[in-house]
């Protein structure tokens, strides 16, 4: 989490689009949940099960609220519709794609907020990246191929976009919208969602095991991309001297080793990744398998919860298995975006060893000769020469060949 947290430090100068989607996303959560719970007074209306109130209730007491709320929804639709039942179906109806609708603008809101601290982050990461490929001397791009980089600051900072920035909108978004679906579970039915509680723990054991090692393997996979690229590089960079020693053969293998390998360690990520949302997908089905026959059972046999709750109870689970979804692929790119954050933050924070002197001596005029002693230079292990002293006369030029 410490890349993450260095590259959230981007988000800092864009952070009122966050507060604008943190707002909506609330009201968006808020909504969702209650759309589903909304379903119950429409569903009684429709099965002939709703029932006459002509006395506005009183609230009482806080472990009255249920059939408060009950109570008051009924008192409404007897208020507006009276006897006409296709009156107060039209009103619950209504109120239903109200919600609804209401759900689908705060989400939209959230999306065009979370847009420009997106893009903005993106732009500030590559705009520093250049800055510091810029400043660092000749010597790294002797131990970091040029191609390594490039794949850097297109590839990697896309992928921090995709993973790191994605998770910014799920973090409160998709949390919040659980939570409110399980407070008006809760709400519907203690003993049925405390039985829901039993394969929660189950399913986030089976899905955390599948993605232990995605960080490897996708960093694995950018190194490789950088690889290739580089070779490519090189290879227009030199296309000369290769063609002249009829090196086309060797290189062109070369490439096809790379790309070969590439090849392999993206299909176990992508295999590996895949197997996130069908692995999530089921074990979602199978809770709501479980919860027919066990709230079913409450139905029919108990009779401790009415039809029409069940229903939405049942629809209230199922939109939770939406953001669980969303949040167990989350997890998978905080691994990706891990991986590319740490190679763009190489550079980034990349130290360069040239320093400019605090107090340097002013040199104002040129006299007589420049002087080299004890020069040494190498490219990483492979020394070039030592100690080398020189001195170049004034008005000559000199070449080292």
């Amino acid at each position: 989490m410490d890349y993450f947290r260095k590259i959230l430090a981007y988000a800092l100068p864009y952070r009122k689009f966050g507060f604008l989607n943190i707002f909506f996303n609330i009201l968006y959560a808020l909504f969702s949940a209650l759309s589903f719970a909304a379903l119950i007074p429409m569903l009684d209306v429709l099965f002939d099960q709703s029932k006459k109130v002509y006395v506005k209730p009183v609230y009482s007491e806080m472990g009255q609220v249920k059939t408060y709320l009950q109570d008051y929804i009924n008192y409404q639709i007897t208020l507006y519709a009276g006897d006409d039942e296709m009156k107060g179906l039209v009103l619950v109806i209504g109120l239903v794609l109200i919600l609804f609708l209401l759900k689908n603008v705060f989400n939209y809101l959230a999306m065009y907020f979370i847009t420009f601290l997106r893009n903005g982050v993106l732009k500030d990461i590559r705009n520093k990246m250049y800055e510091k490929i810029v400043e660092l001397p000749i010597a790294y791009y002797s131990e970091k191929r040029k191609g390594d980089v490039i794949a850097r600051i297109t590839s990697d900072v896309l992928e921090i976009q995709h993973s790191f920035l994605s998770i910014l909108e799920l973090i409160v978004r998709e949390p919040l919208t659980i939570l409110f679906t399980i407070l008006i579970m809760f709400f519907i039915s203690v003993k049925l969602t405390l039985f829901v509680f039993i394969f929660i723990p189950i399913a986030g054991m089976i899905i955390s095991r599948i993605g232990k090692s995605l960080k490897k393997k996708s960093l694995r996979v950018q190194k490789e991309q950088g690889e290739f690229l580089s070779i490519v590089e090189e290879t227009l960079g030199g296309l000369r001297v290769i063609k002249a020693f009829n090196s086309e053969s060797r290189f062109a293998q070369i490439f096809k080793n790379s790309t070969s390998r590439f090849y392999h360690f993206s299909n176990r990520l992508l295999n590996r990744q895949n197997l996130a949302s069908p692995t999530g997908e089921f074990l979602g089905i199978l809770v709501i398998g479980v919860l027919l026959w066990f709230g079913g059972k409450m139905v029919l046999v108990d009779k401790t919860l009415d039809a029409s709750s069940f229903i939405a109870y049942m629809g209230l689970a199922y939109n939770i298995l939406t953001p669980a979804k969303a949040i167990s692929k989350a997890s998978y790119g905080v691994r990706k975006g891990n991986a590319a954050a740490q190679r763009v933050l190489e550079v980034i924070e990349a130290v360069n060893p040239i320093r400019e002197p605090e107090n340097p001596v002013p040199k104002t005029d040129f006299l007589r000769e420049i002087s080299l002693e004890k020069v040494s230079f190498k490219y990483e292990d492979e020394p070039v020469f030592k100690e080398f002293n020189l001195k170049i006369p004034k008005g000559s030029t000199v070449a080292l060949v």
